[in-house]
């Protein structure tokens, strides 16, 4: 049995009781820094940084141009993030494995630099994202207030009680054709004789015997049926109110109202062609790439959120762009969009000429665009709509030396100091018709 030295273990003790010490105090300093850290970030503070900063090309849960970043502070050293964070590319140079192993993976998509973040800020980004994913909320539905609110159960409590009233009506004439027979043979059996009454001349043949009433009623009859004929005629061609639904849902008012996008922005062929034109799926993309849902507070009675995010991923498909790679698949499938405004062919009307030289605003002709869920044609459209509008609208001078040069002459000939399309050669048949 091997012996052990007492004495050469006795003068090792210090050492080892040292280095025990050592090893335990960094432990304990250790975890009170993590928890002085969890305990100084400010995770609102992170949610806002990661929005400014991150969210352009990172989710939570899902990936997108960049991975998701749910749970990414406990998943990495916390000074590899610091430096990956503030410039990654200056990572990848240095020949760190790591980070060339994530950005092999994610197309080597480069990642923006972000020197300006300090530590707290990250320390706040990352305890924001190590936030565990909240339970998804189940709505509260209120059967009671749903069966009477919705379109569906009012319409068949109005059919059931329109219907019950048809029978109602129905059973009281029938009641009354009985009673009717019944008292007449009552009134036979007790010898009861009913005089007859002499027939007088029929309405007909009176009408036709009185030529001057049937000359008023053909007369009437005869405006009547022109004032029908021309009402009718004139509404041939006319569509206002005509708001049709189309194969991917847009809202006029998420677009353009909530978020402020210029209507040029989508529709750029506006201000320098004939045509507003419609906007290609690749410039839906230029933001839907990064966005494929909207937020809660998006939704609405009669969209839900379920809805909005359909709706994008049937965009997805028309492009073919595959969400979970972040890559073009090659499959793409035409969108039959269903036009809304559509002038005859005889009329000409140049969007450039009133936008961009008119400075005519979009909702002069298309309304409230900004407030609309569903597009739909607010003006008429038609050709006295069209003279109204040149009548009424002065011709803007401003850096216009073309209308410069003979706006002395013709205000002076009409007795104005400002001069309307019309006065300058806008009611000309030749405008719009050629």
């Amino acid at each position: 049995m091997k012996k052990v030295n007492f004495i050469h273990l006795r003068s090792k003790l210090p050492l080892l009781l040292l280095v025990f010490l050592l090893t335990f105090s960094t432990s304990i300093l250790a975890q009170d820094a993590a928890a002085d850290a969890g305990a100084n970030v400010d995770i609102a503070a992170g949610e806002t940084l990661f929005k400014a900063n991150c969210a352009a090309c990172h989710k939570l849960d899902r990936n997108a141009v960049g991975p998701a970043l749910r749970g990414v502070g406990e998943k990495y050293d916390r000074d590899w993030l610091y430096k990956w964070i503030n410039n990654s590319q200056a990572l990848i140079a240095s020949g760190d494995a790591l980070a060339n192993k994530l950005f092999e993976e994610h197309n080597k998509a480069i990642m923006t630099a972000f020197p300006a973040l300090s530590e707290a800020d990250m320390d706040n980004i990352l305890a924001y994202t190590d936030q565990p994913k909240p339970e998804p909320k189940t709505p509260v539905v209120d059967t009671a207030a749903a069966g009477a609110g919705s379109g569906d159960g009012g319409s068949v409590s109005n059919t059931l009680i329109i219907g019950a009233l048809a029978l109602i009506f129905l059973l009281l004439v029938i009641m009354l054709y009985l009673v009717t027979n019944t008292l007449k043979r009552i009134a036979e059996a007790n010898g009861v004789v009913y005089e007859k009454k002499e027939k007088g001349t029929p309405i007909w043949k009176a009408f036709i015997q009185n030529q001057f009433l049937v000359l008023v009623v053909a007369i009437f009859l005869l405006l009547t049926a022109g004032y029908v004929g021309y009402g009718y005629l004139m509404q041939v061609g006319v569509d206002q109110g005509y708001a049709p639904v189309q194969p991917i849902h847009y809202s006029h008012k998420i677009h353009a109202g909530d978020n402020q996008i210029d209507c040029n922005f989508c529709h750029s062929s506006a201000r320098k062609s004939k045509t507003a034109g419609i906007p290609s799926l690749n410039v839906c993309m230029s933001c839907h790439k990064n966005i494929s849902e909207v937020s809660p507070e998006t939704a609405t009675a009669e969209y839900s959120k379920e809805f909005y995010d359909g709706e994008i991923q049937k965009l997805y498909k028309a492009v073919g762009w595959d969400m979970e790679k972040q890559e073009y698949t090659g499959k793409t499938e035409p969108v039959k969009w269903v036009r809304i405004h559509n002038l005859p062919d005889f009329a000409y009307f140049n969007h450039s000429q009133h936008v961009t030289v008119a400075g005519v605003d979009c909702q002069k002709c298309h309304g409230e665009i900004q407030e609309m869920e569903i597009v739909e044609q607010f003006a008429p459209l038609t050709m006295g709509w069209c003279i109204d509008c040149h009548r009424e609208t002065n011709v803007n001078l401003a850096n216009n030396d073309y209308y410069a040069k003979i706006h002395e002459e013709l205000s002076k000939k009409y007795g104005v100091e400002k001069l309307t399309i019309a006065e300058m050669g806008g009611l000309e048949c030749a405008k719009c018709h050629y």
